[in-house]
């Protein structure tokens, strides 16, 4: 087996960064390599490779750009991830370079009625079962769904936002949305949907994760569960915490996102959220759109961003804590679908990034590897950037 040794690193751990080595046997860290190959990180950072908890499509040169090695994979696919076998293919397609994880629809065909079988899908590599892109409306369903899930020790990724209230929107309600004339709905459509799934679970004694939550009622409420003991975890991207709804007055279709933008209030108790630790995972959203789905009237375009190649720059941007930051960013979203994951410990994987924090670039949608460059943040300068990847020991080529 390929022993590797690195070298003049700094090491992210979950109490810190450490300056030392780092030794790998195989696809395993390990204590000590015996005649290993030597990797001089040149004191640079050395973490854990990113797990991006709820990507809708599988884009490997964009994940390979972000320094991503595992992506919990929505249901939201066509056909829809709601069967043993679709649910297997898709576990095994990435490997060994990237390990896809199936998050299983937790309904037939998404649609919110009859519970799929989360058992069989599990056995056949689903992690986690979920809602996809909209919430379950009848109550006693999405009972149904949670206890089913406990009982198989799966949790449940749902979307929070009430249906009956958001309808066809595509913004949230604001001076903004007025003044340019698009379909809105409330805010609180999200505090809604949270409120009654946190009774379910704190009900069931299930888990659940919201894949996330944007404003400040709904925060209010994740964070007031957690204190009681609920098993609640919640989400959030980029976009939503460095942009509000201001970012759509130009009607730029690149700033359509599901949920939409939130007001700069809502922005701000994010930001406080990620802080405090009520937000448990940073993910990018991944949903490249062509121009075929972008170049059309705001209300008409598809929601969505391309955002896997900007996740690890953009958080890096948040000044946080860099453990803390690769909690969010891989331990925890590791956590929530069950892997032994995200941490750079003996025995663990030997899935890593060496990365360069202070290394200055541009977002340039048009230069992006993935299947489209529809981000908001096009033209934004930032910096840190991913130097090399490795899967299992196995270093991936850009």
């Amino acid at each position: 087996m390929t022993a590797l040794r690195f070298v003049n690193a700094k090491i992210v751990r979950s109490d810190g960064v450490a300056e030392g080595e780092l030794h790998v046997v195989g696809d395993t860290i390990v204590d000590n390599a015996a005649h290993a190959e030597i990797i001089d990180c040149g004191g640079k950072l050395l973490a854990p490779g990113i797990v991006d908890l709820g990507v809708f499509a599988i884009d490997r040169e964009a994940f390979r750009a972000g320094g991503i090695v595992r992506v919990g994979l929505m249901p939201d696919q066509s056909p829809v991830l709601d069967g043993p076998g679709i649910v297997q293919r898709s576990s095994l397609v990435g490997k060994p370079l990237l390990w896809i994880h199936p998050i299983a629809a937790a309904t037939k065909g998404l649609l919110g009625t009859d519970l799929a079988e989360m058992a069989i899908m599990k056995g056949a590599g689903a992690k986690a079962v979920g809602t996809g892109r909209h919430w379950i409306a009848d109550s006693g369903v999405m009972r149904k769904v949670l206890a089913y899930a406990r009982d198989l020790d799966l949790t449940v990724i749902t979307h929070a936002e009430d249906g009956g209230l958001t309808g066809n929107a595509v913004a949230t309600e604001s001076e903004t949305a007025t003044r340019l004339g698009l379909p809105a709905a409330p805010a609180v459509a999200e505090a809604l949907a949270i409120a009654r799934d946190i009774a379910l679970t704190e009900d069931t004694g299930a888990r659940l994760h919201f894949r996330q939550v944007t404003t400040a009622a709904g925060l209010d409420l994740v964070r007031a569960a957690k204190r009681r003991g609920v098993g609640v975890t919640c989400g959030i991207t980029p976009a939503h915490l460095l942009l509000s709804d201001n970012a759509m007055s130009d009607f730029r279709t690149f700033a359509h996102l599901s949920p939409p933008l939130r007001s700069e209030e809502d922005r701000k108790a994010a930001l406080v959220a990620v802080a405090d630790g009520t937000i448990d995972v940073l993910c990018s959203g991944h949903d490249p759109r062509g121009p075929e789905e972008k170049r059309l009237p705001f209300a008409d375009a598809s929601p969505g961003a391309s955002g896997a190649e900007t996740l690890l720059a953009l958080s890096l941007g948040l000044d946080l804590p860099i453990e803390r930051l690769f909690a969010l960013l891989a331990v925890n979203p590791a956590k929530v679908l069950g892997l032994d994951s995200g941490v750079l410990a003996p025995g663990q994987p030997a899935d890593l990034i060496l990365l360069d924090p202070d290394a200055p670039w541009q977002i340039r949608g048009e230069a992006m590897k993935a299947r489209a460059g529809n981000t908001p943040f096009d033209g934004l300068p930032t910096q840190g950037k991913v130097l090399r990847l490795w899967k299992g020991g196995k270093e991936i080529s850009a």
